[in-house]
C-alpha cells in the first residue's frame, strides 16, 4: 500500500531505499525527476547511457551509495509528441514493478518514489496507483511537491 508524504525523493526517509523512477526506451535523459537525479548522482544517467538497447518492461538497479539504489524502471516508449500523446506503458510498468518489488524484498529495502509515469510520460495516476498497489507488497512512498 502506498504511503503519501510531502518532500524529495532524492531524499528518502528511509535508511535502504531504493529510489524508482520512470524512464523511456530511446535513451533520452534531461527532463523531469532525472534531473534531481543526476544533480545528486552520476551514475544513474551514465548506465542508463551506456544501454545498448532498451526494453521496455526491464529495470536497472544502480548502487548509488551503501544504503540507496536508483531503480530505472523502462516503462515509456519514446517520448511526448503530437505522434505519440500517451508515452506510458502501462503492461511494461507492471513489468517493471514485478521486478521491483521482488528486487526490494529480496534486499530487505523500501521502495520510493515521485508520481512515476504521470509527468512527462502523460500517464494517468489512477491507472498507475493501481497497478502499484497491485504489483508492490513492500514499504512504499510516493513523494509529493
Amino acid at each position: 500500500m502506498i504511503k503519501y508524504i510531502k518532500g524529495d525523493a532524492t531524499y528518502p526517509i528511509k535508511d535502504n531505499a531504493i529510489i524508482a523512477h520512470v524512464v523511456n526506451d530511446i535513451g533520452k535523459w534531461g527532463s523531469g525527476f532525472v534531473l534531481a537525479i543526476s544533480k545528486k548522482w552520476y551514475t544513474p544517467e551514465e548506465q542508463y547511457r551506456r544501454t545498448i538497447k532498451y526494453i521496455l518492461g526491464d529495470i536497472q538497479n544502480i548502487q548509488v551509495e551503501s544504503n540507496i539504489v536508483v531503480v530505472n524502471l523502462i516503462a515509456q516508449h519514446g517520448i511526448y509528441n503530437k505522434n505519440n500523446k500517451l508515452p506510458i506503458k502501462y503492461d511494461a510498468l507492471r513489468n517493471c514493478l514485478k521486478k521491483l518489488n521482488e528486487y526490494a524484498i529480496k534486499m530487505k529495502m523500501s521502495i520510493h518514489m515521485p508520481k512515476i509515469g504521470s509527468g512527462l510520460a502523460r500517464g494517468n495516476w489512477e491507472i498507475i496507483e493501481k497497478i502499484i498497489n497491485e504489483e508492490i507488497k513492500t514499504e512504499c512512498y510516493v513523494y509529493l511537491k
